[in-house]
């Protein structure tokens, strides 16, 4: 285990958001730190190992390396945000369950395969709410209307 060092980031920061099937397939990533290729893979299937065998009884929070992992699991999909150890881990839950609901507003009621097949538009409704690793804007209809508003000029 190499443990990063992310003394250089400022704290309430998300390190990184993935979205993953219960199989292991990655279906979203985003990244807020400079990782290679290469530890990206295998921070992802830690990640996933952690979070699907985990029991229900247990918390949704996981301390993994030198950060704290916060995740929901909707239908067959895991939501993981990876974020500072003192951060406020029901805030994140309370991230994740925004998410989900814009991208249920969004699709009408999301599942895989819409996120598979417009994963630009998933992205782009990510980095809409999430700028940098901060939680940017946090009106639903705001930021559908601005995605919907990049949709046009595309």
């Amino acid at each position: 285990h190499n443990n990063h060092n992310f003394s250089h980031l400022s704290p309430h920061m998300i390190r990184f958001f993935l979205l993953q099937n219960r199989q292991g397939k990655t279906r979203l990533s985003k990244w807020y730190y400079v990782v290679p290729e290469s530890e990206k893979k295998r921070i992802e299937s830690e990640v996933h190992r952690m979070v699907v065998s985990r029991d229900k009884k247990y918390t949704n929070f996981i301390e993994y390396n030198n950060y704290k992992l916060i995740y929901r699991r909707y239908a067959g999909l895991f939501f993981t945000i990876a974020v500072d150890i003192t951060d406020n881990e029901l805030a994140y839950l309370e991230t994740i369950h925004l998410f989900v609901e814009l991208l249920d507003s969004y699709f009408s009621n999301v599942c895989e395969l819409d996120i598979v097949f417009n994963f630009n538009k998933v992205y782009n409704i990510l980095d809409e709410y999430m700028l940098a690793g901060e939680i940017a804007e946090t009106s639903k209809k705001e930021i559908l209307d601005r995605v919907r508003l990049l949709e046009k000029l595309e």
